[in-house]
């Protein structure tokens, strides 16, 4: 049970600093793009698997919008994504940002 806990503590690091991503101006715009492809992607209706199918159409929004946004990270300068993981990580998650 501890292993959901931890899964869901990356899960909200890593959507906090997709958050930080887009309101970076130093972000690139393919990034940025990146990010917002993979938020339209959960909420999209259209799905390589149907989300009527219980698991396997949650199963598959997840990894896609995982792969876009690794690819977002992947657009980001090095120094850049270790400033905005360093901010993400010592935010605790009920105060808001400075």
């Amino acid at each position: 049970m501890w292993k959901l806990g931890r899964l869901l503590s990356v899960f909200r690091k890593e959507l906090r600093l997709a958050w930080a991503v887009l309101r970076d101006p130093r972000a690139p715009k393919a990034a940025k793009l990146a990010t917002v492809l993979a938020a339209l992607y959960v909420v999209s209706p259209v799905d390589f698997v149907s989300d009527f199918i219980p698991v396997l159409g949650w199963l598959d929004d997840g990894v896609i919008a995982y792969l876009l946004l690794q690819l977002a990270f992947k657009f980001l300068p090095p120094e850049l994504l270790a400033t905005l993981r360093a901010r993400v990580g010592q935010r605790s998650p009920g105060k808001a940002a400075p």
